[in-house]
């Protein structure tokens, strides 16, 4: 019988510590994945953790900043498999695709941070590897997005100030546009943690 698997992507301290976090539209993003992670342990799915790595580079994504860890709230339980990666996708630089196939998954569950960006790398080519894919927005993250042309050190209030700055919320839905029946099915919290009533 083939198994899902929840993927947690992202959900690190290295983004909470960045002056953009305040621009993030689900600040309770742990306690949102936190539901989800339960609802899978209790179905018995497999629940895998990623973590964001960019060593030697002295950012908060390098492991010796010490931000490379889950934001509080959550935590792997025993058995549970945390990968670390360097691309944006959860499975290029790592070894997801064989823990996956090893446990005979045939459905990935996406959450975590950014949206956009990890979250929506991992899914498409999750979905192009052959996996059924449910995206579920809500258990993602992001932020306000600035246009190109900004300066990479623009503080929140010049991107803020930029009417060609795309909101949180417009990236999230622009996300699922791109994505829905493409690459996956977008899914809520409240259907992947309902509890199944008895026949």
């Amino acid at each position: 019988m083939s198994r899902t698997a929840l993927v947690v992507i992202d959900i690190q301290e290295s983004f909470r510590v960045r002056p953009n976090w305040q621009l993030v539209n689900h600040p309770d993003i742990a306690e949102r994945a936190g539901r989800l992670v339960a609802a899978a342990r209790n179905a018995g799915d497999l629940v895998i953790w990623v973590l964001h790595t960019e060593p030697g580079t002295g950012t908060v994504f390098d492991p010796a900043s010490g931000h490379v860890r889950l934001l509080e709230g959550l935590e792997a339980a025993d058995g549970e498999c945390v990968i670390t990666k360097t691309s944006h996708n959860a499975f290029t630089t790592t070894n997801l695709q064989q823990i996956l196939t090893e446990h005979g998954v045939a459905k990935i569950v996406v959450c975590g941070i950014r949206t956009e960006q990890c979250c929506e790398t991992t899914a498409r080519v999750g979905s192009d590897l052959g996996y059924a894919v449910d995206f579920v927005t809500e258990a993602t993250a992001t932020m306000a997005l600035p246009h190109r042309s900004m300066p990479a050190d623009a503080t929140v209030d010049e991107i803020l100030a930029d009417p060609r700055t795309l909101s949180a919320e417009t990236v999230a839905e622009r996300t699922e546009y791109v994505l829905a029946g493409r690459f996956v099915t977008i899914r809520t919290i409240d259907e992947l943690t309902a509890v199944p009533v008895p026949s």
